[in-house]
């Protein structure tokens, strides 16, 4: 029997006690269940546990540069325990604990409205909107098709690996690059519109997967073009029946 933790969607709107308590205190339940239930227990934790990192790409041995206290700490210090504890409960208490750090994921079945860049550049595009870049759009992201990331837990669910590992595509982009070829895959005649960077916001963003190829014998075979455009099309019909 397994229980995974979802992630909370990462918005600026919803980086609030919620995130905290889901993180914290939903993990700490969760763990208590599959104790009591002799159950293992994956964790689905996040990229976001590295913070602003200081160290390109980030392999799992990074302890990260996270602001405690910044409006983005309620979610990266939530996770951030959330494996603390997850670790605890397998020294101490015998479980079976996985922990995955998920990098940036999309694909098809996305809310229209999640906030996250990919539905947000896809659907401004497909409506003729300008699409709103934050800061000049030098940050980096890497991108993984959600298939990839399917197969990669499944493979860490069935393992007997405890540590965290990375789950996501190693190929990265700048934000600007992602707008550019929305834009260009898409067709649209939308412009670029930049806007003030968020606090804390990750300059930087890139899996060392060397440990999930190593364990886990995983790495994304889905390619970035094969990918978006099927997520694309996805919105297309999406917007076309709303």
């Amino acid at each position: 029997m397994f229980f995974i933790l979802p992630r909370p969607r990462v918005r600026s709107t919803i980086l609030n006690c919620p995130t905290l308590k889901v993180g914290a205190l939903g993990t700490h339940n969760a763990l208590g269940l599959a104790k009591a239930k002799r159950a293992s227990f994956i964790l689905a934790s996040t990229s976001e546990a590295y913070g602003d990192p200081l160290v390109h790409p980030q392999k799992e041995d990074y302890w990260g540069n996270v602001n405690p206290i910044g409006p983005r700490g309620v979610y990266d210090e939530a996770k951030r325990f959330a494996e603390a504890m997850t670790m605890a409960y397998h020294r101490y208490h015998k479980i079976d604990t996985k922990i995955l750090r998920i990098f940036n994921t999309y694909g098809p079945r996305m809310r229209l409205q999640d906030g996250r860049v990919v539905p947000a550049f896809i659907s401004q595009a497909l409506a003729g909107r300008p699409l709103t870049v934050f800061g000049n759009g030098s940050q980096t992201r890497s991108f993984c098709y959600v298939s990839d990331l399917i197969d990669g837990i499944f493979k860490l669910a069935t393992s007997d690996f405890h540590e965290p590992v990375n789950l996501g595509n190693p190929r990265e982009m700048t934000i600007k690059q992602f707008a550019d070829e929305i834009i260009r895959i898409t067709g649209t005649k939308s412009t670029i519109e930049y806007k003030p960077l968020p606090e804390d916001d990750p300059k930087v963003r890139q899996p060392d997967i060397s440990r999930a190829k190593k364990i886990l014998g995983w790495e994304p075979r889905v390619s970035f073009e094969e990918g978006i455009t099927q997520t694309i099309k996805y919105f297309r019909e999406s917007l076309k029946s709303d």
